[in-house]
């Protein structure tokens, strides 16, 4: 297992994902984006999961899609737009699947995150950095516009920021990576695992049903217009409020003492 493309570690209800292509600098190839649907598609439906860690192995966190694997398909007799289209499609796909998990997912970037692999960070619902990492859409320099990852960068940061991250190639350090929002938190390298676990324990003592409600919720409203979004966020609430674990956490608070979610 220690050889596969994408490693997974359960521990207690957080499940950590490892990208695991070192060599590559854990590029998102076809084999790497297959990985990712593949285990979304498991943790979607396995309830004693309640946070993913997407962490990485090696020198960069990704450093977005495999060049040489995509410039090989140019001899194809339709100079690779089949696979192209087929590419792009799949990638966006995975993106798709992190915010429509019922689990929240975080991102452990110890390095560079680059290109589709920016894209990847900016999909997580949260991020934790280490010191030194950076971010960046860099395919401009190569005569590429990262056009879908402009898709995530331009939902999770001021547009201003991500069309200049885009059109300039330029990285960004991670402490101006939590400046504009694309990270929540920057701490020392050596303590990015224990500092993203801590955050990741925070979420997943909470009651289950509250954080797959409401980051359901979450992600419906944001795209809908003021009016819309308040009906959203409120038929949400509704069907939170006629939760037993609501209800039980409720009557704990009134009552000054911890709720009993141990059953959840």
């Amino acid at each position: 297992m220690q050889d596969a493309i994408l490693l997974r570690e359960d521990h207690g209800a957080i499940a950590r994902l490892t990208l695991n292509n070192p060599r590559a600098l854990n590029a998102l190839s076809d084999e790497m984006l297959d990985a990712l649907a593949a285990e979304f598609d498991r943790l979607a439906a396995d309830e004693a999961i309640r946070v993913v860690v997407i962490a990485a192995h090696g020198k960069a966190f990704s450093a977005g899609h495999d060049l040489k694997e995509m410039q090989a398909h140019r001899n194809e007799p339709d100079g690779g737009r089949g696979y192209y289209e087929g590419l792009f499609a799949r990638c966006g796909a995975v993106m798709q699947k992190i915010p429509a998990l019922p689990q929240p997912v975080i991102a452990e970037v110890h390095a560079i995150a680059a290109a589709a692999g920016c894209q990847l960070v900016a999909s997580c619902d949260m991020a934790v950095a280490a010191e030194g990492a950076r971010f960046g859409v860099n395919g401009v320099n190569l005569g590429l516009f990262c056009s879908t990852p402009a898709v995530a960068l331009t939902r999770a940061l001021p547009r201003k920021v991500a069309f200049e991250m885009a059109a300039t190639g330029e990285f960004l350090s991670a402490e101006r990576a939590r400046e504009v929002g694309l990270v929540n938190r920057v701490v020392p390298a050596e303590k990015l695992t224990e500092a993203t676990m801590a955050l990741a324990a925070v979420v997943a003592a909470k009651l289950p049903v509250a954080i797959r409600l409401g980051k359901a919720g979450f992600y419906d409203q944001v795209q809908q217009p003021l009016a819309a979004a308040y009906d959203t966020a409120g038929a949400v609430m509704v069907d939170n409020m006629m939760d037993d674990g609501t209800d039980e956490g409720i009557r704990a608070f009134i009552e000054k003492r911890q709720p009993s979610w141990a059953r959840e």
